[in-house]
């Protein structure tokens, strides 16, 4: 048996402890490392991990929201990833059992409960039919290229390509696409989740933009950029983004 595993935690000290632990397993194979919920989608969507060990306080989705949405997107798939959360508060216990945890592992991390972890990893994985083949990816949904937004006291429904941007303002978020903008109680979170089929990136923490609207990039300050959209609108891009959003679009 081959274990693929992936770590999602966003402290280097812990992350390095537990991947020292996980390679003196001789069956498992270490994924790159998540450092935070939302770049666990991207990296399970490419490796498709037997188990994630996920801390439950990273930034951007907590622990319990992103294994939410990596559930609900697997729902009935005999191969959705087995769960270990690791913590160093136990506060968050009765919500990872609710999400049928293999395991709950507190930190700093004990070796005699980590082998109990693994044992109970394996036996899971061995528990499993296997006459099914797993999928490369997901199964998509036939409706893949509409999403239902709610607006108001409506649901709207949306083809993403006529999104240009979206951004958090307040307790909202505003929804911009060629004909009108959407309120929605949305969280930026899980719409960028909703859209990781589509070529939307992350400019800020409060910005979502979809990267076929780019049409200008110009220099603000300390390394910082603003977008300039087809529909004339300007987002920022904060340090941080520029270099993957300069990858992305071929520079």
């Amino acid at each position: 048996m081959n274990i693929r595993a992936l770590i999602a935690e966003d402290e280097w000290p812990a992350r390095a402890e537990l991947a020292w632990l996980l390679q003196r397993e001789k069956d498992v194979t270490l994924c790159p490392a998540a450092e935070t919920g939302d770049q666990l989608f991207t990296l399970y969507d490419q490796h498709r991990p037997d188990v994630i060990f996920l801390d439950i306080q990273m930034p951007g989705l907590s622990g319990i929201e992103a294994a939410r949405h990596l559930l609900n997107g697997d729902r009935g798939n005999e191969r959705s990833p087995l769960l270990v959360f690791t913590t160093a508060y136990e506060d968050h216990a009765v919500e990872a059992f609710a999400l049928e945890a293999v395991d709950y592992l507190l930190k700093p991390y004990d070796e005699k409960r980590f082998k109990q972890a693994m044992d109970r990893i394996r036996k899971r994985l061995s528990d499993r039919s296997p006459t099914r083949v797993q999928p490369l990816r997901p199964p998509l949904s036939l409706h893949r290229d509409r999403l239902l937004v709610n607006h108001g006291e409506k649901m709207v429904v949306l083809s993403p390509t006529s999104i240009s941007y979206a951004v958090r303002v307040e307790r909202f978020l505003e929804i911009h696409t060629e004909k009108e903008i959407l309120r929605s109680k949305m969280t930026l979170q899980e719409l960028e989740y909703k859209l990781r089929e589509f070529p939307f990136f992350r400019t800020h923490r409060s910005y979502l933009v979809n990267l076929d609207y780019i049409q200008e990039i110009t220099p603000w300050f300390n390394g910082a950029y603003n977008l300039m959209l087809k529909d004339e609108s300007r987002v920022p891009v904060s340090r941080s983004a520029a270099k993957r959003l300069f990858q992305l679009l071929g520079r």
